[in-house]
């Protein structure tokens, strides 16, 4: 990545058909973002002159990697796209990358907010509700897929500031689900941490993404994060603070296994007061049906769409502070149609009737024993190779 100009060799891959081999050139490399993960660039195309992301994270060789396998099978508008992926080799011997070449998007929820939060200002509820509802389609698709994100918080929200299209990213914690597979408790950023994963939980669904995402819209109604725990057990405290301290059954539910409760009681603060006076009474009552300890009783992603919060955004008239047109919220495909389909009448205004029906479907999910849907070999490491996934 220290050349002005790098060309790789990629394997294109279409959803259920073989690799072929192709070549692509980019150039004006630049680092836009690291962490533990690895580093994150921004390169340009040179073929189409379109800005893309890549990120480069070090592969272990003993492991399928799991971002790979789920970002190749997922497709839909508000998740970032991945376009290619290709391996190269580190500086030490056998050391080996993964490089994920994904759409650029220039903003994040988090960047936004802060912007406003600098300017001592509240972001305007229609973006929370345009950024919020695209979230929550999102969610409603990889869940329906079997996927749980594992990390929702505004750094992964990426945005278009002026089309405020959102598009979820970052797939580096998300899992498959599987029923009765036990999984790891210590993920997910604290802030947005279900209350399950703090008592330890190894069984949950995909129900933490949804105290996750109440945690970003209750950040987007305050100004600031609504548990701001600075450790494991504080982040609890803080939770404990709004939500009151939970019931016996409350605890089983999230845990059956947990026996440790030795917290003091306390009532549950009123939601109303949690939130400013000027907060919409839809907002809250949004936020108090996700950010409920029962995981089973927190609302669907699509339950959430659903909700009268997003009511403006299915008037025909809806438009973005600066004029604009939303963006596409009712292009569902028959794979989202067919997840809560009581659902469908409401979240499909009249007059976006056409947009639905002409939004084609959803590819359904490969089989995951498929020989293509496995990453590459890394006995070829030594030379560039990518998928392109359409």
């Amino acid at each position: 990545f220290k050349s002005k100009k790098r060309t790789i060799f990629f394997d294109t891959t279409c959803v259920l058909g073989p690799d072929r081999p192709q070549e692509v050139s980019y150039t004006d490399i630049k680092v836009i973002g690291n962490g533990s993960f690895g580093v994150v660039y921004q390169a340009r195309l040179i073929d189409s002159q379109e800005m893309v992301a890549i990120k480069k994270v070090l592969q272990d060789k003993r492991f399928k990697n799991r971002e790979l396998q789920i970002m190749r099978k997922l497709d839909h508008c508000n998740i970032v796209r991945l376009r290619f992926f290709f391996y190269s080799s580190g500086e030490k011997k056998d050391e080996v990358y993964l490089n994920l070449v994904l759409d650029f998007v220039p903003e994040t929820v988090y960047r936004v907010a802060r912007h406003f939060n600098k300017a001592k200002s509240i972001i305007p509820i229609i973006y929370v509700k345009v950024y919020m509802y695209q979230l929550f389609r999102s969610l409603a698709y990889i869940h329906s897929q079997g996927v749980c994100h594992r990390d929702i918080k505004p750094q992964n929200l990426l945005v278009d500031p002026e089309t405020a299209i959102l598009k979820l990213c970052d797939f580096g914690s998300a899992k498959q689900l599987i029923r009765g597979e036990p999984n790891v408790s210590y993920i997910c950023s604290r802030y947005y941490r279900a209350p399950e994963l703090i008592f330890g939980a190894t069984d949950y669904t995909a129900n933490i993404d949804i105290w996750s995402a109440g945690c970003v819209l209750a950040e987007l109604l305050l100004g600031q994060p609504i548990f701001p725990g600075d450790s494991g057990v504080d982040q609890l405290v803080e939770i404990i603070k709004v939500l009151g301290t939970p019931t016996r059954e409350q605890i089983r539910e999230m845990n059956p296994n947990y026996t440790e409760f030795k917290f003091p009681q306390i009532k549950a603060h009123p939601w109303t007061k949690v939130f400013k006076p000027r907060s919409p009474p839809e907002a809250v009552a949004l936020c108090s049906r996700l950010l409920e300890y029962t995981p089973v009783t927190r609302f669907s992603p699509l339950e959430a769409c659903a909700h009268a919060f997003f009511d403006e955004l299915r008037q025909p008239n809806a438009r973005l502070p600066s004029g604009r047109q939303l963006p596409l919220l009712f292009n569902f495909s028959t794979t989202e149609l067919s997840i809560q389909p009581q659902l469908n009448s409401t979240l499909i205004p009249p007059h976006a009737r056409a947009q639905t029906s002409s939004s084609g479907t959803t590819p359904p999910p490969p089989n995951p024993k498929h020989s293509n849907w496995l990453p590459m070999s890394l006995q070829c490491h030594t030379v560039d190779r990518v998928a392109v996934n359409h």
